[in-house]
């Protein structure tokens, strides 16, 4: 597992729980805020999986 899979996932979590946070205090920035996010997240946990296979090969 390498530094952009690790960071990617925890700022998913991140993401999730701002999200869910927004939704829970009906604050739409906080919720658009965490989806955004995640989705980073979930970018930067993609690329560092594309990197570990490229590796492997």
């Amino acid at each position: 597992m390498n530094k952009d899979q690790v960071e990617g996932r925890v700022e998913e979590v991140k993401g999730k729980v701002k999200e869910a946070t927004g939704v829970l205090l009906d604050d739409k920035g906080m919720e658009i805020e965490g989806n955004i996010q995640k989705n980073v997240g979930k970018i930067q946990s993609g690329y560092g999986d594309l990197k570990q296979d490229i590796k492997k090969e």
